[in-house]
């Protein structure tokens, strides 16, 4: 079993769990409205430090998101027993824009930035964290699947504890980002309610300690199982039925007795979208009679944080017999009948289910149990067969063992290779660069394989270096200067990495999972170690994966690969 040793949230509304399950039960929220903020010339609402919260937890030599993810690892770990130590105790940060607060569109200017990568090396040394840490970027569920990493590598055998954090910071990056889809509401969010006009957004740390086969008889927070699923339908607009929500949910709920459940921790972001995609996959699969929560009317949506924040909060609800209420719901507002209120309500069962779901059509599901524990063996990985590759550079393209001929270098030989040996997607012309070189190097191995993957279930993982800098560095420039205020939808959901393996699962219909990681370089051996895990674990037969990284438009390099068992 996986167990859960230790937890803590550092937040606006206090710097351990206690005290956030305090003001969630008190239903207090420090969501507040906020006008021309840094810069910002549009009205937004927010959960953000105040100027004493953030003095108290800034940590000299570190940025405030540094700052705030030690302090919540350090109470964590002061809760448990573990050796950071140990090479068998794993790091593993989750956030979807790191320290992109300090990045500039221009490099020249950069104050501080450092890639996730370095910045979860940086966390790790700070504690003596021995283990290469990963960090886990996939838009919204990037919490969610950083705890999903840490089952499948401690159930492997691998490792004896995982520390799971995430992290993100509300800046006028992110808030820029989200007034472009037009998705931000004037008033404190609503989940789930007839009168909900969009999301608030907040900053966060959360950390949970899991640890394998733990040798005592205590009942403790177990993480059962988990899932991810792909919409394969839209790259920021959830499928209208659910399909991934509802895939991943069932999927980690397995042959698991639904009437034991709680709870369903919603996403619950209260855009109208997203609630009523939420509801339907519910309806669908037959968990209309379990109440829901949803805790962004307390938090707002902390992004990275949020997959880690939320099943903290629900753990220590129900050691206290609750549901809890949704702070903002009144009225019912989507079309299939959950069992969602406004107050708190009484239980006696001690398992639940949580769902989130992000831009790029990702999906995902978590099941926890208090329980005692039981030794489960260790999970053996499959051996995989490799059975095509592919390798760009911005001077050469090799499929396979054939090099492909190539007049042109940088951008331009990913254009000429797609003109003559793609050429029938337009949708390639407005990618941002990241998905274009993923897009071109996934479509010469897919022209090899494609027609044996009829029937079988395909995943991506992908790792890479630089995020999403190419694109970062573009929606900075559309927000620089409040009198030139333009952020564009287009260029800002390139700035989630995951973007690139949500175009390549819409062409290809892949609904398995799609997840990125960065690290701070590239290391075969790791990236084994995740691929092999995930396939082990899942009911995955072909996976897509290798490294895809660029760090600038004419910089880039890739290899991929398609294993199957």
């Amino acid at each position: 079993m996986i167990s859960v040793l230790a937890t803590n949230i550092v937040s606006p509304l206090g710097y351990t769990t206690d005290e956030n399950y305090r003001a969630v039960r008190e239903h207090r929220s420090k969501l507040a409205r906020y006008e021309s903020w840094r810069g910002v010339p549009e009205a937004f609402v927010a959960s953000v430090f105040d100027e004493k919260q953030r003095s108290e937890l800034m940590i000299e030599g570190y940025t405030i998101l540094e700052s705030v993810a030690i302090r919540s690892i350090a109470d964590a770990l002061a809760g448990c027993r573990i050796d950071v130590h140990s090479p068998r105790t794993k790091f593993i940060l989750s956030t979807t824009k790191a320290n992109v607060d300090e990045l500039s569109s221009c490099a020249e200017h950069d104050a501080n930035y450092i890639a996730p990568g370095a910045l979860a090396r940086k966390v790790a040394a700070y504690f003596g964290f021995k283990s290469e840490p990963v960090v886990v970027c996939n838009a919204c569920i990037s919490g969610m699947d950083a705890q999903l990493l840490a089952h499948r590598l401690l159930s492997s055998g691998e490792y004896d504890h995982a520390v799971v954090c995430g992290v993100d910071m509300v800046t006028p990056f992110v808030i820029a980002g989200f007034l472009s889809f037009k998705s931000m509401s004037l008033d404190e969010c609503r989940p789930f309610d007839i009168e909900r006009t969009g999301l608030n957004v907040g900053e966060a740390a959360a950390t949970i300690i899991f640890g394998r086969n733990v040798d005592d008889d205590t009942p403790r927070w177990q993480l059962l199982s988990g899932a991810m699923s792909n919409d394969a339908y839209h790259l920021s607009a959830p499928a209208p039925k659910g399909d991934g929500a509802y895939r991943a949910m069932c999927s980690a709920l397995g042959s698991y007795d639904a009437n034991l459940l709680a709870l369903i921790s919603t996403h619950g972001t209260a855009t109208m979208f997203n609630d009523q995609m939420e509801s339907k996959a519910i309806e669908r699969a037959n968990l209309l009679a379990v109440p829901i929560t949803a805790l962004k009317g307390y938090y707002g949506h902390t992004l990275g944080a949020a997959g880690v924040v939320e099943p903290i909060i629900n753990m220590r609800s129900l050691d206290d017999g609750l549901v809890l209420g949704v702070r903002g719901f009144d009225e019912l507002g989507v079309s299939a009948k959950v069992d969602v209120s406004a107050k708190e309500r009484s239980t006696d069962k001690q398992s639940f289910l949580k769902m989130i779901s992000g831009f790029g059509g990702c999906n995902g599901a978590l099941l926890y149990a208090k329980q005692r524990g039981e030794h489960t063996p260790t999970i053996e990985r499959h051996k995989l067969n490799t059975r095509h590759r592919v390798v760009i550079t911005p001077e050469k393209v090799v499929v396979d063992s054939d090099e492909l001929n190539v007049s042109v270098s940088g951008k331009a030989l990913l254009t000429e290779i797609y003109k003559n040996h793609i050429g029938d997607y337009p949708k390639y012309y407005k990618m941002d660069a990241l998905s274009k070189v993923l897009f071109v190097a996934s479509e010469l191995l897919m022209q090899r394989f494609c027609c044996e993957c009829e029937g079988k279930r395909s995943s991506m993982i992908i790792f890479n270096s630089s995020s999403s800098i190419v694109s970062d560095r573009k929606h900075i420039a559309t927000f620089e200067r409040s009198d030139e205020f333009y952020p564009s939808p287009s260029i800002f959901i390139g700035t989630l990495p995951n973007i690139a393996l949500g175009e390549f699962a819409i062409k290809h219909n892949c609904t398995g999972e799609t997840s990125l990681y960065i690290l701070e370089s590239r290391s075969d051996a790791l990236m084994a170690e995740v691929v092999e895990s995930a396939m082990s674990q899942s009911d995955t037969d072909i996976m897509l994966t290798g490294w895809v990284d660029c760090s600038s438009e004419d910089s880039f390099e890739a290899e991929l690969v398609i294993l199957t068992k």
